[in-house]
């Protein structure tokens, strides 16, 4: 008898141990043309980790925007290595590479309308392409900001906040008014560490005090963030996102296929380079 009684106790338990491993199930009723016999179906809604493959394959299949990276616009000097001259572009290559952009029909877009066309498909004008600069380097104002204005260009500054006021870069003023003329301004940590190096308070360093001190200094939320050295790895992306950062910007590597937006892939623009090879590398790496 013992056996009769535990029996349907054992099925019970069984079938809501089940239920707790299983996606959840909503049921739909439907009648057969006699409205006699009744069916039921059901509808199976996708868990929060299918929500997310699904998401990040929509960004993925997203055709790519060009966006590429400047450090410095200044002249060559004789003590510059061919190496430094990766991140070095004369400031005579620099305007004529933004009169062939504009020339070709270019026009540049902002964070937020790239992360409106990819999470939602938004139109973005034809030939987009993103200018970003990083470091905080005088140049970024001096040269580019009054050269992107004759082109109605704008662009995305990424600020390294222990650079600010120093001698070659720029102010907070500057900063603030690059933002009130309708760029974007970033964070690049406070002094440019390898993320894949952080521990313990390095976050809060480096994240969570440039990001207050930007904001202070522009009077708006910091959401984009972009990587040293374009190098990322999984453990900085949950960071990001706990601080709000809603994208990232890396360099050239391929991106994360669970998180895309903080992986989004980056070009740097060498100083010797050829507006078609320039043009080129648009069209190839994008």
């Amino acid at each position: 008898m013992k056996n009769y009684f535990f029996l349907p106790l054992l099925l019970c338990l069984f079938l809501i141990s089940s239920c707790k491993s299983t996606p959840t199930v909503i049921e739909s009723t439907e009648k057969t043309e006699d409205n006699n016999v009744q069916f039921i179906s059901a509808k199976i809604e996708p868990t929060a980790a299918e929500i997310v493959t699904a998401n990040a394959a929509a960004v993925l299949s997203k055709k790519q925007i060009p966006v590429l990276c400047y450090h410095q616009i200044r002249d060559w000097r004789a003590t510059d290595s061919k190496r430094a001259k990766d991140y070095i572009v004369p400031v005579d290559i620099f305007t004529q590479q933004l009169k062939m952009l504009a020339d070709s029909g270019y026009h540049t877009i902002l964070p937020d309308q790239l992360y409106s066309y990819l999470i939602e498909g938004t139109p973005l004008p034809s030939k987009p392409v993103m200018l970003t600069f990083d470091d905080t380097d005088l140049g970024q104002y001096t040269v580019a900001f009054p050269e992107m204005n004759k082109y109605h260009f704008k662009g995305v500054y990424f600020i390294m906040t222990v650079s600010l006021n120093r001698p070659n870069y720029m102010s907070k003023e500057q900063v603030r008014e690059l933002s009130d003329a309708g760029n974007v301004i970033g964070s690049h940590t406070w002094d440019h560490h390898n993320v894949k190096q952080y521990k313990g308070k390095d976050w809060e360093i480096q994240l969570d005090k440039p990001t207050k001190q930007l904001e202070s200094i522009t009077g708006k939320p910091i959401r984009y963030f972009a990587y040293p050295f374009g190098l990322w790895n999984e453990q900085a992306i949950p960071e990001l996102k706990k601080r709000n950062f809603v994208a990232a910007f890396q360099l050239i590597t391929k991106r994360d296929e669970r998180d895309p937006l903080y992986t989004i892939r980056r070009i740097i623009v060498p100083g010797y380079w050829s507006l078609k090879t320039l043009q080129q590398a648009m069209l190839a790496d994008f």
